[in-house]
C-alpha cells in the first residue's frame, strides 16, 4: 500500500537513531559541534539509523532491486569515509563503483521538461549515473550545520514523492521517513550527526528517484543549493581565493562567515544569523524550489 514504506520507515529511524548513537559514542566515533560556543562532543555516523531504516522499510514494503543496492553501497562509501577520512578523489573513484549498477537501470532513455524531449539513447545510462554520484556528492558537501543536510534531503524527497509514481514514489517515500526520523535528533542543538554515511547515501536517493521518476531536471533544481556551494567552493579554490580557516560564532550566538568563497558563508554576509536561523534559511530556499518544481509539473 502507497505510503507503508513511509510509515515503517519513519518509527524505525526515530528509534534506531538514538541506539544507534548510543553505540558510536561507546566506540569513539564522536566528532564535535564546533558552531557551539562549548563545542560539545557529538556521536558520528548517525546516517547508518537511516541506511538500516530506510532498507527495511523498502524491504517491507515490498520493494528492492538496484536502487535500493546503490542506496546501501553509497552508505557503505560513507561508512568507510567516516573512518577512515578518504581522499576526496577516493571517495568520488569508489561512489562512480558503486554507482554502477545504475547503468542496468531499466528506464526510458530520454529527459523531458516544460513539454521537451532529449532521446539520449546509449549515452543515457551514463549519464544517469554520473547523475546520481553527483548528487550524492552535492549533498555530501553542503553540510556541517545542525539539521541542514537531513532536512534540505527530507524537502527534496517530499516534493520528488509528489511528482513522481510507482517505485519512485515508494522510495523518495522511505527517504523522507527514514530523513525525518533521523532529523528528530539532528536537529538543533544535534543530538548526533549524519556523516558521510547519511549524506551520500540520502544524496544517491535524490538522483536514483529522479531517474527511476524520470524527472531528472526536477531533482537537479532541487539540487541547486548544493550546486552552488560546489561552484563557488570550486571557484574559490580555483583562483586562490580559499584561505584557511572556519566559520566563527560569535559571543551572542552569531555565525561570522568563514574566509572562503562558500554558499553558506554568502548567507552570512548578507545577513546576520544564528545557527538555528542560517538552517532555516536554507530550508526556506529549499522549499521554495520544491513549490517551483511542484508548479512546473503541473503545467501542461
Amino acid at each position: 500500500m502507497l505510503g507503508t514504506a513511509f510509515f515503517i520507515a519513519l518509527i524505525l529511524s526515530v528509534t534506531l537513531t538514538p541506539y544507534v548513537a548510543g553505540l558510536m559514542r561507546k566506540a569513539g566515533v564522536v566528532g564535535w559541534d564546533i558552531h557551539k560556543p562549548d563545542q560539545p562532543e557529538v556521536p558520528e555516523m548517525g546516517g547508518l539509523a537511516v541506511a538500516i531504516s530506510f532498507a527495511l522499510a523498502t524491504s517491507l514494503g515490498g520493494v528492492s532491486g538496484i536502487p535500493v543496492l546503490v542506496f546501501l553501497l553509497f552508505s557503505l562509501v560513507g561508512v568507510l569515509d567516516d573512518l577512515t577520512a578518504l581522499r576526496q578523489s577516493h571517495k568520488v573513484i569508489l561512489s562512480v563503483l558503486v554507482a554502477l549498477p545504475v547503468a542496468l537501470i531499466k528506464v526510458p532513455e530520454w529527459v523531458s521538461f516544460l513539454g521537451c524531449t532529449l532521446h539520449l539513447g546509449a549515452m543515457y545510462p551514463i549519464l544517469a549515473l554520473l547523475f546520481v554520484v553527483g548528487s550524492a556528492n552535492l549533498v555530501n558537501m553542503l553540510a556541517g550545520f545542525n539539521g541542514i543536510e537531513a532536512g534540505t534531503s527530507a524537502i527534496a524527497l517530499a516534493f520528488l514523492a509528489i511528482v513522481t509514481r510507482g517505485t519512485a514514489r515508494e522510495l523518495a517515500l522511505a527517504g523522507l521517513g527514514a530523513s525525518l526520523g533521523f532529523l528528530l535528533w539532528n536537529r538543533y542543538p544535534a543530538r548526533v550527526f549524519p556523516g558521510d554515511t547519511g549524506t551520500l547515501s540520502l544524496g544517491a536517493l535524490i538522483g536514483l528517484v529522479g531517474i527511476l521518476g524520470k524527472v531528472e531536471l526536477y531533482a537537479g533544481l532541487l539540487l541547486i543549493p548544493h550546486f552552488l556551494d560546489f561552484t563557488i567552493k570550486a571557484l574559490g579554490v580555483r583562483f586562490g581565493v580559499r584561505k584557511h580557516g572556519r566559520t566563527e560564532v560569535l559571543p551572542d550566538g552569531t555565525l561570522k562567515a568563514p574566509p572562503y568563497p562558500s554558499f553558506l558563508g554568502l548567507i552570512m554576509r548578507k545577513i546576520r544569523v544564528n545557527e538555528p536561523k542560517l538552517v532555516a534559511t536554507v530550508w526556506l530556499i529549499e522549499f521554495s524550489l520544491g513549490l517551483l518544481v511542484l508548479f512546473l509539473s503541473r503545467l501542461p
